[in-house]
């Protein structure tokens, strides 16, 4: 009998960030630890893109960024948005939070 398998979120959250980017360290500090516990964070897992290294293959049709941090929400291979900056929790949750809601329902 074969493994049940869990699915394969088809969205992500990928941040854009670079080393030295105090609002990236602000982020890590204030929402990063409790992204993955929240709902968003299981619809979405992050992933961190570092932008001062090669672009990742499979994100060769998501425009690149210079400002960071910046979030870039992703589902099956398609944006679906991208909030710039990062200034506070409070903002964060609100923005992402209207992100996430654009997310097709096969993504729940």
């Amino acid at each position: 009998m074969a493994p049940v398998l869990a699915p394969v979120a088809a969205a992500e959250l990928v941040m854009l960030e670079k080393p030295g980017c105090p609002w990236c360290a602000r982020f890590n500090a204030e929402i990063a630890p409790a992204w993955p516990n929240t709902s968003e964070g299981k619809r979405a897992p992050l992933r961190r893109v570092d932008i001062t290294q090669a672009w990742p293959d499979d994100l060769a049709g998501i425009q690149k960024e210079v400002f960071t941090p910046t979030f870039v929400l992703i589902d099956d291979g398609k944006e679906i948005g991208r909030l710039r900056g990062y200034v506070g929790d409070e903002f964060f949750w609100y923005l992402i939070g209207e992100l996430v809601a654009k997310l097709p329902e096969e993504s729940l």
